[in-house]
């Protein structure tokens, strides 16, 4: 008894304390009951068996085929919880880490206006070839391309739930094409492919972060040149800031008229960027008296224009996703509304109509795959990338909707995902130029002033750091002018120097590497499962 030489009081060595040891040590999967993974794993299943026996119960009983629906609708449920999973994050991630919102907030609003804009502007009729990238008359019956879709599904889901695990947001159009890719070979061979429509797809890995990163980074550049680097930033704020928002509600109006509400009304380009033009009017006399009564309460500094832009940043947060919800559900009931038409009217069609419980399906998993699993990827976008604030969070959400009405007018085939990310490395760069460039010339006029025995180095750069950006160029030539030996300080090797010396890496490297490896891989490894799938599949149905 060699605990009856220590003080009873002291609990570490309790007899109580010692059996409830013992007794967790009997039920080692005790934690994990209790873990947060465990409950979404359930609140996930929960979910599919509820699909499994509505689609059985209520839907399945008239159809032929019934048990390959019931299988196909548990796979667009699992499909669609995915999406919201992986794809939602960019629309909401920037503002979650700029600190507009806060993840909760995010969760419900995105949740809200995704549902939303599936169940009323998510259409009646859906394209089941996505993207035409294959011919479905080139399959020969109805149960190999009911196999097909169901393969093409399956990977693609697949292939999301890898990438939010590992925390890599990727196209869920991308994933989709690839599994009716792979799907679409291995049932009609390679002629069935439109490769000319393949091959645009492909540049699309390329146009849509480049221009999503250009837009942003160029609108970045604006307000830091017209207001953040001006001497009073609320002054130069009343003036810019309503503009800014009224072409944010000109292209956010365009883009949603265009985009998220196409499949209720039919607007062309010009028709829709009048509409926009006249809300972007309407916003900026109701905005500007707005922002002067906010400005006038601030101080001068950049983040009291930082708080300008947070309840904008909400409104995009929700526009996107009612935009994303209405355009991409699709991705989720696109191949289930097939596979319901094929069983229903037994013909292979490029249209099929879309059940209303087909759309609940997909809006209620996109919904419940946001909530459950949607946090990894709204960080990852939000903050792990680079540090986002408000301002640069609207440049991100600005550069969503611009760069998709410029590829739709141009007729370029662009992602929501490579273009949000893309906007986010945009950003980040152009924060490590500008740092970079601002150390390099602070650097450059403390060795000159230096050497020069200057009396007032540090006055010199106080009046340098508050001074405006075209005063800091006359700033710096003057200073140029006036030394003996501009080959001594402004060489171009000295200048490379103190470049490399002063550049910083905020954008976080290794999550460029690995985003952008998983942007390359999407197409071909979802082909390549969806492929597998299918001869599965096949092989279990054949007799």
């Amino acid at each position: 008894m060699i605990f009856e030489h220590f003080p009873t009081s002291d609990n570490r060595f309790s007899d109580e304390k010692v059996h409830k040891t013992k007794r967790h040590r009997k039920m080692p999967g005790i934690d994990f009951l209790k873990t947060s993974k465990f409950r979404r794993l359930v609140g996930s299943l929960v979910f599919l068996i509820a699909i499994y026996f509505f689609t059985g119960g209520w839907v399945a009983p008239d159809v032929q085929g019934s048990h390959l629906l019931i299988i196909a609708a548990v796979i667009g449920g699992y499909m669609a919880m995915n999406i919201g999973a992986n794809d939602v994050a960019n629309n909401v991630g920037p503002a979650v880490g700029a600190g507009a919102m806060t993840m909760l907030s995010a969760i419900i609003i995105a949740g809200f206006f995704e549902a939303g804009g599936a169940l009323i502007a998510g259409g009646d009729v859906v394209s089941t070839i996505k993207k035409g990238i294959i011919d479905p008359a080139l399959i020969k019956d109805s149960a190999t391309f009911v196999w097909a879709m169901m393969a093409a599904l399956l990977a693609a889901a697949i292939w999301l739930n890898v990438a939010t695990l590992v925390g890599a947001p990727v196209s869920t159009t991308h994933s989709i094409v690839g599994g009716v890719l792979g799907a679409g070979v291995a049932a009609g061979g390679w002629s069935i492919v439109n490769w000319m429509t393949m091959g645009k797809i492909a540049a699309s890995w390329v146009i849509s972060p480049v221009l999503g990163a250009v837009i942003a980074a160029s609108v970045l550049y604006l307000i830091k040149n017209k207001i953040v680097y001006r001497r009073d930033k609320l002054a130069a704020a009343k003036k810019i800031v309503p503009l800014l928002l009224s072409a944010m509600a000109l292209a956010f109006s365009t883009y949603l008229i265009l985009k998220g509400l196409k499949k209720l009304w039919k607007f062309d380009f010009l028709s829709a960027s009048l509409i926009g033009l006249i809300i972007a009017v309407m916003v900026f006399f109701i905005i500007k008296p707005l922002i002067a009564r906010m400005a006038d309460k601030l101080p001068n500094d950049r983040a009291s224009v930082n708080r300008l832009f947070a309840i904008p940043l909400v409104f995009a947060a929700a526009l996107l996703s009612f935009a994303h919800g209405a355009n991409d559900v699709a991705n989720a009931v696109g191949p289930l509304a097939a596979i319901n038409d094929a069983f229903s009217s037994g013909e292979i069609v490029k249209k099929a109509a879309i059940p209303l419980w087909v759309m609940v399906i997909g809006a209620a998993g996109i919904a419940l795959g946001l909530a459950l699993y949607g946090p990894k990827l709204i960080r990852t976008v939000g903050s792990e990338i680079t540090e986002l604030d408000m301002i640069r969070a609207f440049c991100v959400a600005m550069a969503a909707a611009i760069t998709v009405i410029i590829a739709s007018q141009l007729g370029l085939p662009v992602s929501s995902t490579h273009i949000a990310v893309g906007g986010v490395f945009g950003v980040g760069f152009l924060r490590e130029f500008l740092d970079a460039n601002h150390l390099m010339a602070v650097a450059k006029i403390r060795k000159q002033l230096s050497d020069d025995a200057h009396d007032d180095v540090d006055g010199f750069l106080e009046r340098y750091e508050q001074a405006d950006l075209d005063e800091r160029g006359e700033m710096l030539a003057e200073l140029k002018k006036a030394q003996k030996s501009d080959a001594a300080i402004f060489d171009k090797a000295e200048s490379k120097r103190l470049s490399k010396a002063h550049k910083k890496e905020l954008v976080k490297r290794s999550l460029v590497y690995k985003i952008a490896a998983a942007w390359v891989i999407t197409v071909p490894a979802a082909a390549a499962m969806s492929a597998m799938f299918y001869f599965t599949i096949r092989g279990i149905m054949l007799p």
